[in-house]
């Protein structure tokens, strides 16, 4: 089964014309699908519109948030409650095109776990798409996760990614690149993008402002989160080495004052507060590193840090009195 999982948010207007489109495309390939609209927090109607689809078609559930969450938490919410054995995500603005569901289903096969969209032609304000673009190809640079397009919302993956990614935030744009760290295999294929037809867009400068942080955040994540002692200590340890060498710069120059008999006043110079202030630094960074890992080996006790493709065969229970009555090779 295929769970489509759609966040809303007011796109009252679209809702009962993106069902169609989709059961049409659903019959035509003979698709076994559920359909998941979250209503996050809309004020136009939106939740009266999918109440009404869900009481009409079986195949179709709502779920409605008390206020705005954010995307990420209606992705969240929808993945918790999908059956399928895929999962696929898309806007409910209609600039998907849910007559790409085959292709998304071809392209990811037997070989790919998480297959993202690409908006190759945009039809969306050029103030819009060319942040966009540097902001993808930043994230593809930092990150080592080579998409065109990290943020379309219309991407497909297997239930597995969402049994082991957790995401909160904004951080639903990185699920291939949280999906990638954990060795799940990413793909991408070119889709159309159509033009706005109701209401208008959601996202502002705001958006990639507040990308840019999360990629930050991701990139810790991902290179980090079970390491933090690598980064904070690399930086202590550098800020520790420049704030010793600075000192001892400033000991051979009171050491050869003797010999001089030249007053050197290291009291008045700069190097000495950007020695003591870089080797305190140094020392507070590594510091914090430890902490750092004390406080990821007791949260880690309870999660894992790998990732099962599968396996060969179920635990087996041996018998103990078994072994010792099976005669061994001489």
């Amino acid at each position: 089964m295929l769970s489509l999982l759609i966040p809303v948010y007011n796109e009252v207007e679209s809702l009962k014309l993106l069902y169609q489109e989709i059961m049409a495309v659903a019959q035509a390939q003979s698709l076994e699908l559920e359909i998941i609209f979250v209503d996050d927090g809309s004020h136009d109607g939106s939740w009266e519109v999918i109440r009404d689809l869900s009481a009409a078609h079986s195949e179709v559930q709502g779920i409605r948030f008390r206020r705005n969450f954010g995307k990420a938490a209606a992705v969240t919410a929808g993945s918790r409650v999908a059956r399928g054995e895929l999962v696929m995500t898309l806007d409910a603005d209609l600039q998907d095109n849910p007559a790409e569901i085959p292709n998304f289903l071809s392209a990811l096969g037997t070989d790919r776990d998480v297959i993202s969209g690409y908006k190759q032609t945009r039809h969306d304000p050029w103030h819009k798409v060319f942040p966009s673009r540097i902001f993808n190809w930043m994230v593809s640079v930092l990150t080592g996760v080579k998409l065109h397009d990290h943020n379309c919302g219309m991407k497909i993956y297997r239930r597995e990614v969402f049994d082991e990614v957790q995401i909160y935030g904004e951080l639903h744009r990185f699920v291939p690149v949280l999906a990638a760290a954990r060795g799940f295999r990413i793909g991408e294929i070119v889709i159309e993008h159509r033009a706005r037809k109701y209401g208008h867009s959601k996202y502002g400068v705001r958006r990639f402002i507040k990308g840019f942080l999360d990629l930050l955040t991701v990139k810790f994540l991902t290179a980090f989160a079970q390491r933090p002692q690598h980064l904070l200590g690399t930086i202590g340890l550098f800020s520790f080495a420049a704030g010793g060498l600075g000192m001892v710069y400033l000991a051979g120059q009171w050491l050869w004052s003797f010999n001089t008999g030249v007053d050197p006043k290291l009291h008045q110079r700069p190097l000495l507060l950007y020695s003591v202030a870089a080797f305190l630094v140094g020392a507070q960074f590594i510091t914090v590193g430890f902490l750092a890992e004390l406080i990821t080996a007791y949260q880690g006790r309870d999660l894992e840090s790998f990732s099962i493709a599968e396996r060969t065969a179920e635990e087996k229970i041996v018998d103990p009195q078994t072994i010792a009555t099976t005669p061994h090779d001489a």
